[in-house]
C-alpha cells in the first residue's frame, strides 16, 4: 500500500509548525512527544500504523477553524480523526500531517422534543444520543456495532449504518444538518432542524466523503419515538445458503423486519461461548430477525416470518418472550467482532454489499475461498441490505499471512461488485479498499469524483492518500489556471 511521498519541506519545519499550533491551542492540547502521538498511530484497521507529525485536540469550532486557517495558508496536511474506530484506515496518519483529534467536542448542545431533533458535537458517541432521549421514550435509529465508542461526527463520514438501518436506513437518512469547517477555515452550514433543504443537496454529500472535504463540527440527527412492541426470533438453518434463501424470501413477501442480522457457525459460536445468549450451536447458519410496531401487527408478523422460515428449512425457532430475552438476542450479535477476537490472534473485517438475492450463492463463493486461502472466515452481516462483515481469521506473526488475507479481502470484494454489488457498505473506502476503486469505477467516474475533490479542497490538503487510487493534481482536472507562470487555485466555494 502506497501512501503520499511525504514532504520533506514540511517535515524540515516540524519545531516551527508546533510552535505555531501552540500558539493557536493551549499547550497541553498540542500533541508532540512521540510516545504519546503513538496513541493515534493507527485507526481500527490496526495492520497499518503511522506516527503523526503532530496531534491537536481541538475544543471548539473556533479551534478548528483557526488550526485549518494555518495549516491552509503553509499548505500543510490535515487527517481529521474522531473515535478512531473506523475499519477502512479512514484515520490513518500520514508523517508530514496534522492529525485533527475532535474528542474533546464531546457535548450534546441541544435536545428538540419538539422537532424530533438533537444537536450535538462530533465527539459525541452515538449511543450517548439515544441515552440522552431515551427518558421521553425517543432513540437515534442507527446502531453500529461499536455505538458504544463510534462518535456521531465519524458516523457522517463513513456513512455508518447498523442493524436496523433495514428499515431505518443509514446516517444519511437520519441526518438533518451540519456544521462544517472547510479547509481554508470557513465555517459553513448545511440543513438544518428541517426535513429538506433547498439547492444542491450538498449535506448529501458531505456524508460519506470520509474526511476529504471539511471538518464536522456539529451535527443535527433525527430521533424517533420508540416502537410500541419489538420482539426478534432466532432462527437456525443447517445451511448458509438455506439462511440466504430466507431472507429474501422474508423480504419477497413484502415484511421489512426492524432489523434482521445473519452469523455462520463460527461467529455464532464465538458470540454464544463470549455472551451466553442462547444461540444453538448445532446450525449452520443463524437469522435474527426483529419486528417492531403495534403490538397486533408485530404479534402477526413475527408468526408470518416464523412460518416462513421453516417453509425454507429452518430447523430451530425461538421467539422472544420478554423485553430482556430480545437485548440478549442482539448482545451476541453486537459482541460478534470481539468475541470472534478471542478466537483468532488477528483478523481482519471486511465490508462489502451484495444484491440480497445473491447472498446463496455469494457465501458459497466465500466458502470456496476460504478452503483456497487456507484461512477461516466467519460470517457477520446485515443480511436484510446485502451488507457482508466477512472476518478473516490469521495470524500477523506469521510471515506473509498478512498479505494472504489481504488477497483474500479483495478477492471477496471484488466478488460483491461483480454479482452486482459495492466494495462498501458503511466502513467507507479508506485505504483499504482504495487500490479496488478502479474494479468498480472507471477513470472517468474517479476524475468526475476527484473534480468535486477539488472543488472543496483544491490544494489536496484534506486527509490525503485515501479513497483515489490516484493522485491528480487540481490542475490536471481542470480546476485551477496559471496566470504569470504561477499556478493559482480558486477560491473555495462558499454556501
Amino acid at each position: 500500500m502506497k501512501m503520499p511521498t511525504p514532504d520533506s519541506g514540511i517535515l524540515s519545519r516540524r519545531d516551527e509548525i508546533i510552535a505555531a499550533l501552540s500558539g493557536i491551542l493551549p499547550a497541553e492540547s498540542v500533541i508532540s512527544d512521540a510516545d504519546e502521538r503513538r496513541v493515534y498511530e493507527c485507526d481500527g484497521l490496526s495492520a497499518y500504523r503511522q506516527l503523526p507529525m503532530v496531534v491537536v485536540l481541538p475544543s471548539t469550532t473556533a479551534d478548528v477553524a483557526a488550526v485549518l486557517t494555518y495549516c491552509f495558508a503553509e499548505g500543510i496536511k490535515v487527517v481529521p480523526r474522531g473515535a478512531g474506530t473506523s475499519l477502512s484506515g479512514g484515520a490513518l496518519p500520514l508523517v508530514d500531517a496534522v492529525m485533527l483529534g475532535l474528542g474533546k467536542l464531546n457535548r450534546i448542545l441541544d435536545v428538540d422534543f419538539d422537532n424530533r431533533a438533537v444537536v450535538s458535537q462530533p465527539g459525541v458517541t452515538n449511543l450517548a444520543i439515544s441515552e440522552a432521549v431515551a427518558d421521553k421514550g425517543f432513540y437515534y435509529a442507527p446502531d453500529p456495532s461499536s455505538q458504544i465508542a463510534c462518535s456521531i461526527g465519524g458516523n457522517v463520514a463513513e456513512n455508518a449504518g447498523g442493524v436496523h438501518c433495514l428499515k431505518y436506513g443509514l446516517t444519511t437518512n437520519n441526518l438533518l444538518g451540519i456544521e462544517v469547517v472547510m479547509m481554508d477555515g470557513q465555517v459553513v452550514r448545511l440543513g438544518g432542524k428541517h426535513f429538506d433543504s433547498e439547492g444542491y443537496d450538498l449535506l448529501g454529500l458531505m456524508t460519506g466523503s470520509e474526511g476529504l472535504l471539511g471538518v464536522v463540527t456539529e451535527v443535527t440527527v433525527r430521533i424517533l419515538k420508540k416502537p410500541e412492541t419489538a420482539r426478534a426470533v432466532l432462527v437456525g438453518f443447517p445451511s448458509n445458503e438455506a439462511a440466504g434463501d430466507c431472507v429474501g424470501a422474508i423480504i419477497g413477501a413484502g415484511i421489512i423486519p426492524g432489523g434482521m442480522e445473519m452469523m455462520d457457525k463460527l461467529a455464532t459460536q464465538a458470540a454464544e461461548d463470549f455472551v451466553h445468549a442462547g444461540y444453538p450451536l448445532d446450525v449452520e447458519s443463524l437469522l435474527i430477525i426483529e419486528l417492531d410496531g403495534p403490538e397486533a401487527e408485530v404479534t402477526y408478523l413475527i408468526e408470518r416470518v416464523d412460518a416462513i422460515a421453516r417453509e425454507a428449512g429452518a430447523t430451530y425457532s425461538r421467539i422472544s418472550e420478554s423485553e430482556e430475552e430480545r437485548i440478549i438476542f442482539w448482545a451476541g450479535r453486537k459482541a460478534a467482532f470481539p468475541a470472534i477476537g478471542r478466537i483468532s490472534p488477528d483478523y481482519y473485517c471486511m465490508d462489502g454489499t451484495i444484491p440480497r438475492t445473491r447472498l446463496p450463492e455469494v457465501l458459497s463463493r466465500m466458502a470456496e475461498m476460504s478452503k483456497h486461502y487456507g484461512l477461516r472466515v466467519a460470517n457477520v452481516f446485515h443480511a436484510g441490505d446485502g451488507n457482508l462483515h466477512p472476518l478473516i481469521l490469521y495470524d500477523a506473526n506469521i510471515p506473509g499471512e498478512l498479505e494472504k488475507t489481504e488477497e483474500f479481502g479483495a478477492e471477496i470484494l471484488k466478488l460483491c461488485v461483480d454479482v452486482g454489488g459495492v466494495l462498501t457498505g458503511e466502513h467507507g473506502v479508506g485505504v483499504e479498499k482504495r487500490d479496488l476503486m478502479e474494479v468498480m469505477f472507471t477513470e472517468d467516474d474517479l476524475n468526475q469524483q476527484q473534480r468535486v475533490k477539488c472543488a472543496f479542497d483544491p490544494g489536496g490538503l484534506l486527509n490525503p492518500g485515501k479513497v483515489f487510487p490516484t493522485l491528480h493534481r487540481c490542475a490536471e482536472l481542470g480546476r485551477v489556471h496559471v496566470h504569470d507562470g504561477k499556478t493559482r487555485f480558486p477560491e473555495l466555494p462558499r454556501f
